[in-house]
Formats: structure tokens, sequence, C-alpha cells
């Protein structure tokens, strides 16, 4: 006793691998009387009463939108869910004598360019002045990773870990 056979071991890495796929896409409102993990109260998910073929509107840092000090990577974890067609928007001061470092917005290639902060390699698709107003939109157009990042203090923002984040969104939305 106390060694597994090949083939309970089998069996075993099967279960805990279904449990892994059959967990990994509900929706983080699927615990019990809309608790999460830790037992806090959490509102129904936004996919409850959404179907395929709508998008919504999403504030990047939420109410904090993008500035620096803010966890990009930890906010998109907390907030994820993206889909194809929703629209990213990034809301950010543009460059006054208030503001002396202001932001941008790179999409980056892919996860070296994102881990490196590279932005060499990215595309700017918002600049300096396009965060005012109603924000810049971003819309996820294809299923594909999408790595962001802010081009401020020339590379700083990024480089510093909090100024980026990636998302993939699934390819449609499931009625719940």
């Amino acid at each position: 006793m106390g060694s597994l056979t090949y083939a309970q071991g089998l069996v075993l890495l099967l279960s805990v691998s279904m449990w892994a796929v059959s967990v990994a896409n509900r929706p983080r409102s699927y615990g019990f009387n809309y608790t999460d993990d830790w037992g806090q109260k959490q509102k129904p998910s936004r996919l409850n009463s959404t179907i395929a073929g709508t998008s919504n509107k999403i504030v990047v840092g939420g109410s904090r939108q993008w500035q620096f000090g803010v966890n990009y990577t930890d906010w998109a974890v907390k907030h994820g869910r993206f889909y194809l067609n929703d629209t990213l928007v990034f809301k950010f001061d543009p460059p006054s004598d208030n503001n002396t470092h202001p932001h941008s917005v790179y999409l980056l290639p892919n996860r070296k360019s994102f881990r490196e902060c590279d932005l060499k390699s990215g595309q700017m698709i918002a600049n300096v002045t396009d965060g005012g107003g109603k924000g810049f939109e971003f819309v996820l157009r294809r299923f594909r990773f999408y790595y962001f990042a802010c081009g401020g203090g020339n590379g700083f923002h990024c480089n510093n870990g909090t100024m980026k984040f990636m998302v993939i969104p699934p390819s449609f939305r499931r009625p719940y």
C-alpha cells in the first residue's frame, strides 16, 4: 500500500484533467449563492446575460483607468473574461503641466516582446493624446493573444511590470 499502479495513476491523471477542463471556463459567479472561492459575495457575472454575438466595452483599469501604479496583469486576471468583439477602452490624461509622464498603448507581437517590454517590436496603437475624453478603443477582433503595454517613461512603465497585460478572448460567448 502507498504506491499507485500505472492504471491507478492514469485514472487519477485523467480525472484531474477532466476536472480542470470542466472548471476552467465557468464564470466566476458559478459558486454557491454567488460567492467566490474566498466566500465573498459577488454580483452575477455579465456572462449570465450575454449571448453569442454581443459585445461589451471594458474600461482598462476600471475606475483607476490607464495610469502608473496599477498592476494591469492583476486587473486582467480579476476582471477577465474578454470575448471576441469586446472593446477595451484605454482612458488616460494627455500631457500637461500636471502630467509630465504621459502614457501610450503598444500592442506587442508575442510573449517574448511582452516579457522583455520590447516596444520597438510592437506597434503604438494609442499615442499620448488618444486616451483623453472617451478614451482610445481597441476591439478584440480575432482569436489570438493580445499583449498590451504602456510606452511611457521610455518603457519604464512597462519594465516595472505593472503597466502591461495580456488577454486571449474565447472565440464566442456561451449563453448560460
